[in-house]
This record gives structure tokens, C-alpha cells and sequence, in this order.
């Protein structure tokens, strides 16, 4: 399975870098096309104090836990409208966007991207395939949920960053992978069981 991920400004950077961590080792997922906003790179250093401003594959690599060598990463830079996300005639799975800030979201319900990562979602819509979009905002106001019913009615599966607790999380990271276990769901991509719900 090949995916693209996309890592925008929204607060949450943790988000994208456990998705990127289980992906990478569900066996499942060959390539992962990763995007990152220029936001998301000042978002990374603030939360996690990793500096994606200069990262390269092999540093990627590093941070998701991967051999350096490994080749499951490829970075697109978000002006290269030649990469293979902005085609539709590039077999892919589908699209993550984690987590998607507001300014993504308009963007993309606009029509009018004007980077790489608007560019992919736009075609990963109009080819019928999966995009998930995982915002980490809040409140809410009118433009934002007007937004969001527009992609959802385009055929985005919308998956706020809403984690569960009825798995008694004890960590930050245990919280973190229970929506993370959510997003590997809507593509059938196996993971542990741990935070699933399995009834009284």
C-alpha cells in the first residue's frame, strides 16, 4: 500500500509523528509521501523540539524509529507540484492530512490550493480515493463546520482529534495512538488491539 501524509500547522504534531511511527510498522504500508507546511515545521519544534526545517529522509527516518537506510519515507517539498501526489495517475491508497489545520481545510473546500498538500488532497477527492482529515481545533466556528460538511459531502472522512478514554490511558502516547488506531481503521491497516473497545 502506498499513502500519502500531509503535516500541517495545527497544534498536535505528536499526532503525525505516532501515525507516521504505526504505519511505518504495520507491514502494510510500502511508501508513505510525506508533506509538511512550513506552520507544521515551527509546530514540530515547539511541541516536540524536532526540527523538520532541515530534516532530510534519514532524519525522518530516526524520529519514527526507522533503520536509516529505510526507504518507506520519501519527503515531497511542498512547492514540488511535479511530485507524485499531485497526480491521478499515480496509484495510491489515499491521503491523511494529521493533524489539518483550519487554514488546510478552507483551501481544500475552496478548490483554490495553492501548495502540494492542497494540490493531493484535491486529486485524492476527485480520483474517489480515501482522504482523512484529522483537525485539532478548537472551537469550532460556522466557517470552519461549513467547511467540513463540504468536504464530507465531497467524500472526506473527517476525524477530529477527539481520543478516547475508555481505555484508561496512562500515558501521553497511549491517548495519542487510540486516535491513531482510528485513522489506520479507515484504511484496514492492522495495529495493536489495545484501545479498542471490546464490550462489558
Amino acid at each position: 500500500m502506498e499513502l500519502t501524509l500531509a503535516i500541517t500547522g495545527a497544534s498536535g504534531a505528536i499526532y503525525a509523528q505516532r501515525t507516521l511511527i504505526h504505519l511505518a510498522a504495520s507491514g502494510a504500508v510500502e511508501r508513505i509521501n510525506l508533506i509538511v507546511s512550513d506552520a507544521a515545521r515551527t509546530v514540530a519544534m515547539v511541541e516536540l523540539g524536532f526540527d523538520l526545517r532541515n530534516a532530510d529522509e534519514k532524519k525522518l527516518n530516526e524520529w519514527v524509529g526507522l533503520p536509516s537506510e529505510s526507504k518507506i519515507i520519501r519527503w515531497h517539498r511542498l512547492d514540488n507540484m511535479a511530485a507524485t501526489p499531485s497526480s491521478g495517475s499515480h496509484p495510491q491508497a489515499g491521503m491523511i492530512i494529521v493533524p489539518c489545520s483550519m487554514g488546510t481545510v478552507g483551501a481544500i473546500a475552496s478548490g483554490a490550493g495553492t501548495n502540494l498538500i492542497h494540490r493531493a488532497a484535491d486529486v485524492t477527492l476527485k480520483e474517489g480515493r480515501k482522504l482523512v482529515l484529522v483537525p485539532r481545533e478548537t472551537p469550532y466556528n460556522a466557517i470552519h463546520l461549513e467547511n467540513l460538511l463540504r468536504l464530507s459531502r465531497a467524500g472526506a472522512q473527517v476525524l477530529p482529534a477527539s481520543p478516547g478514554f475508555y481505555h484508561r490511558p496512562q500515558t501521553i502516547e497511549a491517548l495519542v495512538d487510540h486516535l491513531v488506531f482510528r485513522i489506520l481503521d479507515q484504511f484496514a491497516i492492522p495495529h495493536s488491539t489495545a484501545t479498542r473497545w471490546k464490550g462489558e
